[in-house]
């Protein structure tokens, strides 16, 4: 995902996310999000499984490029 794109979107507001092997480790909100600090940093552990829940926003987020 390219910091441009990150840029442009606004943590908790949206629901779903894709992400690539380059966005690990993980966490949620993500970098550059413009409410970066909605609720505190938690990594999120998607290697294994291919998604994860945020606990804080229950956002989800997907391996796009698989386990």
């Amino acid at each position: 995902m390219s910091a441009d794109a990150v840029a442009n979107r606004t943590s908790n507001t949206q629901r779903y996310y894709e992400v690539t092997r380059a966005d690990l480790p993980l966490h949620c909100p993500l970098e550059g999000s413009s409410l970066w600090n909605s609720h505190p940093r938690v990594f999120l552990p998607i290697e294994e499984s291919g998604e994860a829940i945020c606990p804080y926003c229950s956002a989800r987020y997907v391996l796009k490029d698989g386990k």
